[in-house]
């Protein structure tokens, strides 16, 4: 559905109760509106979410100031919920940004808002023409159908359709390869192609899915993708909490008009991409976008620095009674606690990337930490345990044996996370790990004492060899373990 065909029947005595183009004059002074004119359309977005709208799309918005070429196509593969809701919004909404002081900004970005099974054939056009010239994704990791060995699966049933109807694809995968085609048979360039997923080198593991497809139907057609089209690697970061009814309430009292759908995020905000483009690139540095030829340092940076940090709050605050990010931070020991770690045990095991200082990040990270208009679940945070901690935690524990630092420190939040386990198999209680039921046996066989970690590394998947079976690190984590009061179950 574009927004131009939306200009009929309109009735102003309604519209002027909700958020749109005819409304935007009636805004108080304080809110943020999009740029007035007229943006074309470069960008092409699959998978509009809340984190898309409240960070891509963000950055896009201020984009659109400086040159009007880069509005968004929005296309969502399944669900119609965003467009339903923003189409009559002209595809305005609003993004809440909440901190020390809260502010409200008009996003205007989304120029098109598509759905496959309605607008198959417009978005492939879309995709295929001369003005797009990057397509984004936010499709979270099962979007991109793949094994776990992180190679595509051909037996996934949208991929399996896809290779049977390429011409009428469903995935996101299917939808590249498609578009791609129709641009080489048409004498244009690629599109350069951006995974905003939190996937470990996103763009290298989404470029060789999209060859691999197009492998299985045309052997030119992979050869041209793998020669010219051009997928960098990115790092996206902000805490975007769920679109709530308090969220809406609180939208419409400081608009003075309804917006459908609003998000909300923390005023921190990051983006870095591999600077390597094969087509028109906008000028996102002039935006905020980090722009670098070492994005794996940065997200080694996050996964150590911030998600382990994260990890070890989650896991030490929920034994310490917490429920939040912001009520754990209150507790003033834990706090020092995280603070210490990062410092002195996980800081020396980073190289710094230009344009990221370290120290002001540890920073930065803390006070995102302690924000209090954002409720970041701890419980929630400890999902996943087992999946999130060899990147998180245990790489750099190994770094630090193999550097003969101290792990004692990095140990703690480890053996937190064994007696959560352990916590929740005694009361009945069912992680959230694609691990768990594996999880719940070996703590059912635990009693909370320092020989427990006998049982927890009999856990080949999830501790590695170089870990378990270093003598250093099962004594470190056994006095650890044993530290740790376990909370009743």
């Amino acid at each position: 559905m574009s927004l131009g065909d939306l200009q009929p029947l309109r009735d102003p005595q309604r519209e002027a109760l909700a958020l749109g183009r005819l409304t935007l004059d009636r805004l108080p002074a304080a809110i943020e509106r999009p740029s007035a004119s007229a943006a074309g359309i470069g960008i092409v977005h699959i998978g509009p979410g809340a984190f898309h709208r409240a960070h891509q799309a963000w950055y896009v918005d201020e984009l659109l100031k400086r040159d009007p070429r880069w509005g968004i196509c929005a296309l969502a593969l399944k669900s119609s919920g965003v467009r339903d809701a923003l189409a009559p919004q002209d595809g305005l909404y609003t993004v809440a940004v909440l901190d020390g002081r809260i502010s409200y900004r008009v996003i205007g970005a989304l120029r098109e808002l598509l759905v496959a099974p309605d607008d198959r054939e417009r978005a492939l056009a879309r995709m295929a023409s001369a003005e797009c010239h990057i397509v984004t994704l936010t499709i979270t990791e099962k979007g991109y159908c793949l094994r776990p060995d992180g190679q595509l699966d051909h037996e996934h049933p949208d991929i399996a359709h896809d290779l049977a109807q390429s011409r009428q694809p469903d995935s996101a995968i299917g939808f590249l390869v498609e578009a791609l085609r129709r641009r080489r048979d048409a004498g244009l360039t690629p599109f350069t192609t951006i995974s905003c997923d939190n996937l470990v080198d996103n763009g290298l593991r989404l470029g060789a899915a999209v060859v691999a497809f197009a492998s299985r139907l045309d052997a030119q057609l992979a050869s041209w993708i793998q020669r010219q089209a051009c997928f960098p690697r990115s790092m996206v970061d902000s805490i975007v909490p769920a679109t709530d009814s308090a969220l809406r309430e609180r939208v419409r009292a400081a608009l003075g008009v309804t917006d459908r759908w609003p998000v909300q995020r923390e005023a921190f905000l990051q983006w870095v991409i591999e600077d390597r483009f094969c087509s028109l690139r906008p000028d996102l540095a002039s935006v905020g976008v980090t722009l670098t030829d070492d994005v794996p340092a940065f997200v080694q940076a996050k996964l150590r620095l911030l998600n382990g940090a994260h990890s070890t709050l989650a896991y030490m605050g929920l034994n310490a009674g917490h429920r939040t990010v912001a009520d754990a931070m209150h507790d003033a020991a834990l706090a020092d606690f995280v603070r210490s770690l990062m410092i002195e045990d996980i800081l020396p095991s980073l190289r710094a990337p230009a344009g990221l200082d370290l120290a002001a990040y540890i920073d930065a990270i803390l006070q995102r930490f302690r924000n209090p208009e954002i409720r970041h679940e701890l419980a929630q945070i400890a999902w996943d345990g087992s999946q999130k901690l060899p990147f998180r935690l245990f790489g750099t524990i190994a770094d630090a044996m193999t550097a003969g630092r101290p792990i004692d420190r990095l140990c703690v939040p480890i053996a937190a996370w064994l007696q959560f386990l352990r916590r929740a198999a005694h009361a009945g209680i069912r992680v959230v790990d694609p691990f768990a039921d594996t999880l719940s046996a070996v703590a059912m066989r635990c009693d909370g004492g320092s020989g427990d970690i006998d049982h927890w590394m009999t856990l080949e998947g999830v501790f590695p060899a170089s870990l378990s079976d270093a003598p250093a690190f099962v004594a470190a984590l056994r006095q650890a373990y044993a530290r740790i009061s376990p909370r009743p179950a």
